[in-house]
């Protein structure tokens, strides 16, 4: 069932002034989600669960804030969080104490309901085994898709505060990903995967899903050693979108303020990239299946620049961070034991024109990356620095030849500043939507 946000607010509030408390707010989110696996034909594995968690924050007199957190939504397991969060008050930080967002109570003006019905798990098996069949179906070298799964998942989130704050939203997504592999007699094993996501099961666009996991999985069949050196390097979507990521810090406030960022709060307004591109962080894009009206706070999100034609616009902002930097909350805050601040949804996209277009059917000598690997262990990320392996083709007069084994390094700051060309189609890939963008050299290790 939907949480009833107003019901909800009016049981804390009773509980608090059972318990003395003048000030503090909830913020809390249950998914419901089912989850299926496959395996040559048969079902592998089927998940099925209902999961809540509330974070609870109680200011006392002295103005200092305890924070408890709790799985229970029913007004006795709220009122014993509020009785624990007061109590640990008493021991709250003093100093850049956190406070209600000024926007907590700002109006949002987009639907916080969108929703669609969940499919039967048969229904779920079903369709997975199929896309599986299909997959396997296109080569002969495709023996098993090792990796695969469908899922469908509600997400109810709430925020209130005792200032009459009252947010709430419930989403539907459903997602679907393939990831094949082949075998050949005197060959090592290639692979290849494939995602979609959609509002639910039936607007899935599978049969794309199974093409795209085939062409990829295919064209890595004949594959070659490539030579050391430095090459130009076409970015997948995918990998653009994954550097983007692993150097977030360059627009999160927080870790400016705790000085884990490669900006500085005096890194506003200036150029950090080439002007030809241009990233946004937008929770509310209508391809974000999803996405968030209000973050942990209770602020609305938006659609945020963090490159303007290659100038740093804006960092991503709780209010506690936007209170000590002098600036107005983004949306950005994840509620826990501490507000962090993290991203939603990157749109990278074409900044100035470009004086030149590049295409791949034309490129001769330059390396394709499709998906960038071991970013957990190969990124730098307060050095710039990074050195990925990565899966990708060596195109030579537009034909595309599969990369054995290989590894990208270089500067994420290099990068963003010699970019040659960023395409206009756009494509949806995890956490994102972008197109390929063109880089000048950069240094590739073959094995």
């Amino acid at each position: 069932m939907p949480t009833n946000i107003d019901n909800l607010a009016t049981q804390v509030q009773e509980a608090a002034h059972r318990l003395g408390i003048q000030k503090y707010d909830i913020y809390g989110a249950s998914v419901d989600e089912t989850s299926v696996q496959v395996d040559h034909g048969e079902p592998k594995q089927v998940k099925a669960s209902n999961r809540s968690s509330v974070t609870v924050r109680v200011w006392n007199g002295d103005g200092t804030v305890g924070v408890t957190s709790t799985s229970e939504i029913d007004p006795t397991g709220l009122e014993l969080a509020l009785k624990t969060a007061y109590e640990a008050s008493e021991f709250g930080i003093k100093e850049n104490s956190p406070d209600f967002s000024p926007e907590a109570t700002a109006p949002i003006n987009v639907t916080g309901e969108d929703t669609a019905p969940q499919s039967a798990v048969a229904e779920l098996i079903e369709k997975l085994i199929v896309a599986e069949k299909d997959l396997m179906a296109t080569h002969p070298a495709i023996t098993s898709v090792p990796y695969n799964g469908l899922s469908q998942r509600d997400v109810d989130r709430f925020y209130l505060n005792s200032d009459g704050a009252r947010r709430h939203d419930i989403r539907s997504a459903a997602s679907i990903y393939l990831y094949s592999k082949t075998e050949q007699d005197g060959k090592k094993p290639r692979s290849a995967g494939a995602f979609r996501v959609a509002r639910n099961v039936e607007g899935l666009d599978i049969p794309s899903c199974v093409e795209e996991a085939a062409e990829k999985t295919i064209s890595h069949l004949t594959y070659e050693k490539i030579k050391t050196g430095k090459y130009p390097v076409v970015f997948s979507p995918d990998a653009i979108l994954s550097l983007m990521g692993a150097f977030s810090n360059l627009f999160n406030a927080q870790n400016i303020l705790d000085k884990q960022s490669l900006s500085t709060s005096e890194s506003l307004g200036t150029a950090i990239a080439s002007p030809l591109i241009s990233l946004y962080d937008d929770s509310l894009h209508p391809e974000n299946i999803g996405g968030e009206t209000f973050d942990g706070e209770g602020t609305p999100t938006r659609r945020l620049a963090l490159i303007e034609k290659g100038v740093l616009a804006n960092f991503m902002h709780s209010a506690g961070t936007a209170k000590r930097m002098n600036a107005q909350p983004t949306g950005h805050a994840n509620m826990g034991s501490k507000v962090t601040v993290g991203r939603h949804f990157y749109h990278i996209f074409q900044g100035e024109p470009a004086s030149k277009e590049y295409k791949l059917e034309d490129a001769d000598g330059v390396i394709y990356i499709d998906d960038l690997q071991a970013l957990h262990a190969g990124v730098q990320s307060l050095q710039g620095s990074f050195s990925l392996p990565f899966d990708g083709w060596l195109i030579e007069n537009g034909k595309r030849t599969s990369i054995e084994s290989a590894t990208v390094a270089g500067d994420f700051r290099q990068v963003l500043n010699s970019i040659l060309y960023v395409e206009k189609d756009l494509e949806l890939v995890g956490g994102g939507i972008a197109p390929r963008v063109w880089v000048e050299e950069l240094s590739i290790t073959g094995e």
